[in-house]
């Protein structure tokens, strides 16, 4: 019976480290592809095309004058174009995008970019029509706004800005 006991205990301590070290649920992070930060919440279709997702990290409070959220998007998403009063910071962690000012081309952005923001610059942001993109969104409030949005990108300027990218 002690060996029987041994046994399972070793089977159990198995089990643990292999479901442990190949966690490939939605929103759970894979340690294998290095996902820091689940998918979180989808936002709203008001002011994102396709699927993007956020998952807060930061809040405005006290202390900070500003947000922090993960924000993910999968091939073909992307923000409204809109400003920021007091500017935005953006932190590629995952993948490949587009970053475009009114006016200018299309940037293509990847893991490890950094995208300064100035205030009141009119912009958009998000996936290639290929490939998934994951960023930190470090956004300032200027009183209690921190956004405004615009209209949507249409898919003629979408499909110009993956240009930039082929």
């Amino acid at each position: 019976m002690k060996k029987i006991g041994s046994i399972l205990s070793v089977i159990a301590i198995i089990c643990f480290i292999a479901c442990k070290n190949n966690i490939n649920q939605e929103n759970m992070t894979d340690k294998n592809n290095n996902v820091l930060y689940p998918k979180g919440d989808k936002l709203s279709n008001d002011w994102f095309s396709g699927n993007a997702f956020l998952t807060p990290l930061v809040a405005k409070d006290k202390n900070n004058e500003f947000s922090a959220g993960s924000v993910t998007f999968e091939p073909e998403a992307r923000t409204n174009w809109h400003t920021h009063p007091k500017g935005q910071v953006l932190l590629v962690i995952e993948g490949n995008g587009l970053y475009q000012e009114k006016g200018k081309p299309a940037q293509p952005i990847k893991k490890g970019d950094v995208i300064n923001i100035p205030e009141n610059t009119e912009h958009w942001h998000g996936a290639t029509a290929t490939t998934k993109m994951v960023h930190i969104a470090i956004t300032n409030y200027k009183e209690e706004m921190q956004v405004t949005w615009l209209q949507a990108v249409t898919d003629e300027e979408f499909t110009a800005a993956n240009k930039t990218t082929d």
